[in-house]
């Protein structure tokens, strides 16, 4: 794994990150409401075909498919016992993919499974975001990536839990309203500037739709953001189909318009979530790197 000093040195420039994981691998087909670790396990094909298509679309750092593979989800397909092990494979499966690429370990809320909120409940998250960690390390992540985060408590789980595993180099993002607010209510910006003093190497958001507002939500966070800010939008707003399904509208150029005016408000590591293509990360390298 890279040391905190070393991904902060590579994040000086403007860097790019994949796009969305789960629709794409819908689209690929992957059932809607399975284990997406677990049909992974079984159709890595599928995984390696996105992964090389975001680097060649221009995605510098990939994000492992790691998103809830923390053991209290897994419990859910009864694979809590193996949660390290499916970490450090599927991290393994994804520097494979692309050799070339930094591999981020990805982590999420555990909002779902627990109360954020109840002290008693910070044990809980440690020992699962540990478990996690260490497979993530065991397959070789290059870096932690904890993003659609919800509340602080979470952010902070994950920084002790690193921290027991000998973990560095992190990045936070969190969903939030655009305008900055946590779902919780609390104010994001000085949030961020908290993880920020406290040694993440990047912070900023993910999972918010991008729309002509989404510059000024960068530009609040800059404010307070000192250094690289991240940001990882939707492609618009979904729309229910005809399926009942959401799908996302947003076509790539105009998401990469919204993402080059982010840029000019100071974001400087961009990316996609939800609805997100290899296309859309190929048109925000073209306006933006």
């Amino acid at each position: 794994m890279l040391t905190r000093e070393e991904l902060s040195a590579y994040l000086q420039k403007c860097v790019l990150l994949d796009g969305a994981t789960g629709s794409n691998l819908q689209a690929a087909g992957m059932p809607r409401g399975c284990c997406t670790e677990e049909w992974i396990l079984a159709n890595p094909d599928a995984l390696v075909s996105l992964q090389r298509q975001y680097a060649a679309a221009g995605s510098q750092i990939l994000y492992a498919p790691t998103f809830q593979a923390q053991p209290i989800a897994l419990d859910r397909v009864g694979l809590a016992k193996q949660a390290e092990a499916i970490n450090a494979h599927l991290v393994a499966l994804s520097k494979s993919a692309v050799p070339d690429a930094l591999v981020a370990g990805n982590l999420t809320t555990l909002a779902t499974y627990c109360d954020s909120f109840d002290p008693a409940t910070f044990d809980l998250l440690v020992e699962n975001y540990r478990v996690q960690i260490g497979g993530l390390l065991s397959g070789g992540a290059d870096l932690l990536a904890a993003e659609t985060l919800m509340y602080p408590q979470e952010a902070e789980a994950i920084f002790t839990a690193a921290e027991l595993e000998g973990a560095e180099a992190m990045l936070f993002t969190f969903t939030m309203q655009p305008d900055g607010s946590l779902f919780s209510g609390m104010d994001a910006a000085p949030v961020l500037r908290e993880l920020e003093d406290a040694g993440a190497c990047a912070v900023g958001f993910n999972c918010v739709a991008a729309d002509n507002m989404t510059a000024g939500l960068v530009s609040r966070l800059r404010r307070y953001v000192k250094g690289p800010l991240v940001c990882k939008p939707n492609a618009g707003i979904p729309v229910i189909g005809e399926d009942k399904l959401p799908h996302y509208p947003m076509q790539p150029e105009e998401f990469a318009r919204i993402v080059a005016d982010c840029a000019g408000m100071g974001a400087t590591v961009f990316g996609g979530c939800c609805g997100t293509t290899p296309a859309h990360i190929k048109a925000v390298k073209e306006r933006c790197l």
